[in-house]
């Protein structure tokens, strides 16, 4: 079991205990059943740094896409997500 925390713009941090088979919308649905929001509303994002031309770089969030799984997507116990909501939760 990993525990995944998830943060949104109001402060909260919201623990959940899952495992690195499940897929990203399970883990939504368990951040869900612990805000009481539902999980179609849930998006959950990580910074990446992607170089660009030139020798700069370039900063963008990118959205975990609910059919794959955490161990795919290198999601380890401990780690922060980015929680974001319709209602510009963070």
């Amino acid at each position: 079991m990993i525990e995944v925390i998830a943060n949104d713009r109001m402060g909260r941090k919201v623990r959940v205990k899952c495992l690195p088979t499940d897929t990203v919308g399970d883990l939504k649905k368990l951040i869900a059943a612990q805000t009481g929001t539902t999980a179609q509303k849930i998006q959950l994002k990580k910074w990446q740094v992607h170089p660009a031309r030139w020798r700069l770089t370039r900063r963008r969030y990118t959205s975990f896409k609910d059919h794959v799984s955490l161990r795919d997507y290198e999601i380890n116990d401990g780690m922060v997500r980015r929680l974001e909501t319709p209602l510009e939760l963070y």
